[in-house]
């Protein structure tokens, strides 16, 4: 019978908004599944979907959600090398943001030209023209962003390596 539910939930999970943690809340003979954390009467086991394969966790314990960035920003919850780590991260995601932006560009640029020159227009042409300037300020607006989060991390991070650590 486990296996069966277990087998179902297999199969649930990826048409379910794509959850990667469903709760099983039992309370004598009667069990529920749940994306929310069980009610403080049920005992709660967390079902945990990755790459293909199930985990099942007993966690009676409720679970309070972090939030990455005020545990990024809040050092005295991260050990120095957590937080160092977790900065590096972040800043890579960014850089790696950033290059998925310049392709998306690059990508909306060339569809624009196809359009262009099926339509016989000129490379001067006004409407042209006004619509590559707006790809090119949109993209370049969230390119401009990523970079001062980028500059605000690393400076943090600089912040973070001249400290000297506490005894």
């Amino acid at each position: 019978m486990a296996r069966l539910i277990l087998t179902l939930i297999c199969v649930m999970l990826p048409t379910v908004a794509q959850a990667n943690t469903v709760y099983k809340c039992r309370k004598d003979d009667k069990i529920v599944f749940s994306q929310t954390a069980c009610p403080q009467e049920y005992s709660q086991h967390k079902l945990e979907y990755q790459l293909g394969i199930v985990t099942e966790i007993d966690s009676d314990k409720q679970e309070k959600p972090v939030v990455p960035l005020q545990a990024l920003l809040n050092n005295q919850t991260l050990s120095r090398e957590k937080l160092l780590q977790l900065l590096d991260g972040e800043l890579y995601r960014l850089k790696q943001e950033n290059s998925y932006f310049e392709i998306l560009k690059i990508s909306e640029l060339q569809k624009l030209e196809r359009q262009r020159y099926w339509r016989n227009k000129a490379k001067d042409d006004p409407d042209y023209l006004s619509q590559v300037n707006n790809i090119n300020d949109h993209f370049n607006g969230l390119i401009l962003n990523n970079d001062t989060v980028m500059q605000q991390l690393s400076a943090r991070k600089t912040q973070i390596l001249t400290e000297t650590e506490p005894e």
